[in-house]
């Protein structure tokens, strides 16, 4: 499942991480190297200077610090002095000698150091490699764990690749666990309306209206759940049919809770809503519209008892954030992550006062995903359940809050 965000980072690219933690050490060499050979000259320079007479060495400063005064003196004094060699060019002189040394022994220190700077980058690839290996081999519960400190690409590259998994094991978790499900929906009542029509042959039941309706509900049953699978299956295929236009969600919500008014009445549900009055969204109408449906019918059907329905809208980042509340018996923390699986349903946490397919919040989920959003659920506190959606504002000006 997707996680939910509402900020983003800014990343600094791979190649601007790299190349400043590689520019940081050729400049940290250059100035290691510059600053040993002026300490070296300072050092050696101090102590000539405290060799020098106490007599002559006043003269020497004076024109050390003036040259043009007498220049045949200073190279005098320089001579008596100072050893004449390091005045001479060429590479054999010890400034040279020692700026090779210096050079030769900053290698392996800038080797070292390299390899300290991109441990955080090899560390996440190899937390990658590692995970991807482990996906080849089928276990698609593998993650890349995030290293701090390495470059914002990969630690998106981390994040999609754990996302990408999550997915792949989701995936495989409702292949294995819904094929006696989806058995099991499918036959219930296709061996009911085959039932009651063998009756009907074989004149235990009267051929008259009644009896060809009750297998008229078997088969529309059916026919939901077929094409609930087949709209899952468009969604996961990336072609699910978008019809966008902009749109008030007040009304929507207003609408839908309209639709749904005689069963939250009996349920003496009054629901709260809280949405800025003006808030609009640009998405497929509908299909918002048939995920508020599905989201009150989910309540309905498992958290009636705390009689209570609280739906608030909020603007952050361009994004609206949709939550749906209730104060039922709640979810289980493992479950909340397989809420959204096919075929899911509440039967240890929430009570199950009629069935249902299992596809609902699978269908929710995958129109969120069309609409390049998330859904996702937490427990509140106090009791109850809170599903949150977050979807893009394609016209973040025409809010009015």
């Amino acid at each position: 499942m997707k996680r939910p965000h509402l900020l983003h980072r800014s990343p600094i690219s791979l190649r601007y991480w790299v190349g400043l933690r590689m520019s940081a050490l050729a400049v940290g060499a250059v100035v290691s190297i510059a600053m040993c050979m002026w300490l070296r000259f300072a050092i050696w320079d101090f102590y000539t200077m405290h060799q020098i007479p106490a007599s002559a060495r006043p003269e020497l400063e004076a024109l050390r610090a003036a040259p043009e005064l007498n220049q045949a003196r200073l190279w005098e004094l320089f001579q008596r002095y100072y050893n004449v060699r390091d005045f001479l060019p060429g590479v054999a002189s010890r400034d040279w000698l020692l700026l090779a040394a210096l050079v030769i022994g900053s290698v392996p220190l800038v080797v070292l150091g390299g390899l300290l700077a991109s441990r955080p980058l090899s560390q996440q690839l190899s937390n990658v490699a590692q995970a991807a290996h482990k996906v080849t081999q089928g276990d698609f519960s593998a993650r890349a764990p995030v290293v701090p400190g390495a470059p914002e690409d990969l630690k998106s590259l981390a994040d999609d690749f754990n996302g990408m998994t999550a997915k792949l094991e989701q995936y495989e978790r409702e292949v294995r666990d819904s094929s006696a499900v989806l058995a099991h929906e499918l036959r219930t009542p296709l061996n009911a309306a085959m039932g009651r029509v063998q009756g009907m042959l074989d004149e235990v039941f009267p051929s008259d209206p009644d009896q060809l309706l009750m297998v008229k509900r078997q088969l529309d049953q059916l026919n939901r759940l077929v094409g609930d699978l087949h709209l899952l299956s468009l969604a996961r295929a990336g072609q699910l049919a978008m019809e966008e236009s902009c749109f008030n969600l007040n009304d929507l919500v207003s609408e839908r809770l309209a639709w749904s008014g005689p069963q939250l009445n009996a349920a003496g549900i009054s629901p709260q809503v809280r949405n800025p009055h003006d808030l609009t969204l640009t998405a497929d109408r509908d299909r918002i519209g048939q995920v508020l449906s599905i989201l009150i019918e989910n309540l309905l059907r498992y958290a009636a008892t705390g009689r209570s329905l609280e739906i608030t809208a909020t603007v952050a980042e361009k994004r609206l954030l949709l939550e749906i509340s209730d104060r039922g018996p709640g979810v289980g923390q493992e479950e909340l992550l397989r809420m959204f699986d096919r075929f899911w349903r509440a039967e240890h946490s929430r009570a199950r006062p009629w069935g249902g397919n299992g596809l609902g919040l699978s269908i929710a989920s995958a129109i969120c995903d069309a609409h390049h959003g998330t859904v996702h659920a937490v427990n509140r506190e106090g009791g109850g359940l809170a599903v949150r959606i977050l979807l893009p504002l394609d016209r973040p000006a025409s809010l009015s809050l």
